[in-house]
């Protein structure tokens, strides 16, 4: 049997992540948001944040605070947390 590719696994996770039957913390939420951006754009830019409501900079905040990771890290992190949530 052959292992899938990393990024075959974050795809994965990300629709198992956008179909959950159940909402999770925010802090877990706020964790996955940081991981996906961080995999799917890179760096965080405070330029990037269009609008400058409470929930937004939360959102940048995580982001930034994952900018040190290279996006494959990120994506390997995504992929544990919604494992994690998703055992049964």
């Amino acid at each position: 049997m052959e292992e899938k590719d990393l990024d075959t696994l974050f795809h994965e996770a990300y629709e198992k992540a956008s179909n959950l039957a159940h909402p999770l913390p925010q802090d877990v939420m706020l964790r996955l948001y940081a991981y996906y951006k961080q995999a799917t754009i890179g760096e965080a830019n405070p330029m990037y944040q269009h609008s400058f409501d409470l929930r937004n900079a939360f959102k940048m905040n995580a982001w930034m605070q994952v900018r040190h990771l290279q996006p494959d890290e990120a994506k390997k992190l995504y992929i544990e947390i919604i494992d994690s949530v998703t055992k049964t």
